[in-house]
């Protein structure tokens, strides 16, 4: 008897339908699946013949043969062993065919049966509300994240979790029927962020936390030149507290992103704080970018409409560094390989810290250099002209002094700066209004066409602007980010022109274009 249901296959961070055919025939007892699996779908074979035995169902000894349609993509992982056993239990008469081509089901057996947690399911469910499926049968754990999905969707998709293979049985067959899981997308958002660094919480450091401010408002890349200890970490840390909470489309491809990856955490429908990943400077290429045997998102798509933190830049691999470049101009990532090629969101805000010179601080307190200057050139010159272009904001963060170390005055908090950052924003929405198909919401995404549209500059401006490019001998792509940055300047003041003053400021915020010894 042939049977056929629906299962699915992520690609990237989407899922595809997959029909799961399942023949029972005379034979030699045999279990096959055909279809492209991997050896985790091969090895499910005995996950599934046993669960079913420990659950108490009786599969006659005949020829099983599973195709999983379409036959030219390769399916990985174990989220098909439930879909494998329904499929057998539907052949053999157990359970209702009639229904199941409008269920997606889901699942990883253990062999007493029980039902383990899958990766992906949020996709998943996406894909199964935009095909108009009226049911997703899914492990207990996944079942708020694939909700949330098809409330995004609003579609006519019910979300069942179970917990068993004979609780799944019990649902289809009518026997013990149970609620569909409902979320709250309202009650998510109304939990505060927690933020463990606060601006207050920062001595001294002013200019720093103006530049912080500044990459806030408009998106921008940053990058912090000091010695150890001065702070450059807890700035980046505390970047998030005065970013614009994130809004449901922003969490809901975040969220996406975690659950492909697998690291949603467990019990957390949707991830509403953004993220903030800080991978050590020994990571790789592969883990920094995405991609692997197993294609999986790397730690750029991670830090999705969030915060992407480099400590000690110099010390990333050159191959790890140059692999940034593509995402931070095209805020997606595209991982090529023979099979297939694979796309992965990754806009994302790069904040990067580093030392002037390998020694740590530039000079010591008798003020000599801590390094020859051929060392010191020879430490910066591992960040390549092309990747520092892409980072709009340089700026020097010297030693705190120790006056303000001991200070018990509080600064600015994060929420009064939040405020400035939120205006700025939303002068930014209501520019790009025209553009909101386009995907652009900030400064730092403005095309050609937008800068010479929304960053027109008076006859002095320009003059200065295009002695500044000689001076520093700037190149084309340097002189678009002055540009944007001057214009999140003019947005903070409430200036409908960018007038000389926001220039001036933002051509100081391209300290490495200048050489070592003239910080």
């Amino acid at each position: 008897m042939l049977s056929q249901l629906c299962a699915a296959a992520v690609i990237g961070v989407d899922a595809i339908r997959i029909d799961v055919e399942t023949n029972l025939d005379s034979g030699l007892p045999a279990f096959i699946v055909v279809g492209l699996p991997d050896s985790a779908i091969k090895e499910s074979r005995e996950r599934v013949m046993t669960a079913l035995k420990n659950s108490g169902f009786s599969i006659p000894p005949k020829k099983i043969t599973v195709n999983l349609a379409p036959a030219d993509v390769r399916k990985e992982g174990t989220a098909f062993d439930l879909s494998l056993a329904i499929g057998i239990l539907a052949s053999c008469g157990i359970v209702p065919s009639e229904d199941l081509g409008d269920t997606l089901i889901l699942g990883e057996l253990a062999l007493d049966g029980s039902l383990r947690r899958i990766i992906g399911a949020l996709p998943m469910a996406a894909m199964a509300a935009r095909l108009g499926m009226k049911r997703m049968i899914l492990p207990k754990e996944n079942a708020s994240e694939a909700a949330v999905a098809a409330a995004a969707c609003g579609s006519v998709l019910q979300v069942f979790g179970v917990s068993s293979l004979s609780e799944t049985v019990d649902l289809l067959t009518g026997q013990n029927p149970i609620a569909p899981t409902q979320i709250s997308v309202s009650e998510i958002f109304s939990d505060a962020p927690n933020y463990t660094i606060d601006f207050s919480d920062i001595k001294g450091q002013n200019d720093a936390k103006k530049a912080m401010e500044i990459a806030a408002a408009g998106s921008h890349n940053i990058i912090m030149i000091g010695p150890p200890g001065s702070g450059k970490t807890m700035l980046s840390k505390a970047l998030p507290s005065i970013l614009p909470p994130m809004v449901f489309e922003e969490a809901l491809e975040t969220t996406k992103i975690y659950s492909v990856a697998g690291h949603l955490p467990t019990g957390k429908a949707l991830l509403t704080q953004r993220p903030f990943r800080n991978p050590h400077h020994t990571t790789s290429s592969v883990a920094l970018i995405g991609g692997g045997t197993m294609a999986k998102p790397g730690e750029v798509s991670l830090a999705h409409n969030g915060v992407l933190f480099l400590d000690e830049l110099p010390e990333f691999s050159r191959i790890s560094l140059e692999v940034l470049r593509q995402p931070l101009e095209d805020r997606e990532v595209t991982v090529s390989r023979a099979a297939l090629t694979t796309k992965y969101p990754a806009g994302f805000m790069l904040v990067a810290a580093m030392n002037p010179s390998p020694a740590g601080a530039l000079k010591d307190e008798h003020g000599n250099l801590t390094a020859t200057p051929q060392q010191i050139q020879r430490y910066l010159s591992r960040i390549s002209g092309p990747l520092l272009d892409r980072i709009d904001i340089h700026i020097d963060v010297p030693k705190v002094n120790y006056e303000d170390l001991i200070s018990r005055a509080k600064g600015e908090s994060s929420a009064a700066i939040r405020e400035r950052v939120l205006q700025a924003r939303e002068i930014q929405q209501k520019r790009f209004m025209a553009y909101k198909n386009q995907h652009i919401f900030s400064n730092a995404q403005m095309t050609s066409r937008m800068i010479r549209e929304f960053c027109r500059l008076d006859a002095d401006s320009e003059t200065r602007l295009l002695d500044s490019m000689r001076r520093l001998n700037l190149s084309a792509r340097a002189h678009d980010r002055i540009l944007k940055v001057s214009r999140t300047i003019a947005d903070l003041n409430g200036a409908a022109d960018i007038q000389f003053r926001h220039l001036v400021q933002a051509i100081q915020y391209r300290s490495l274009d200048r050489e070592f010894w003239n910080y």
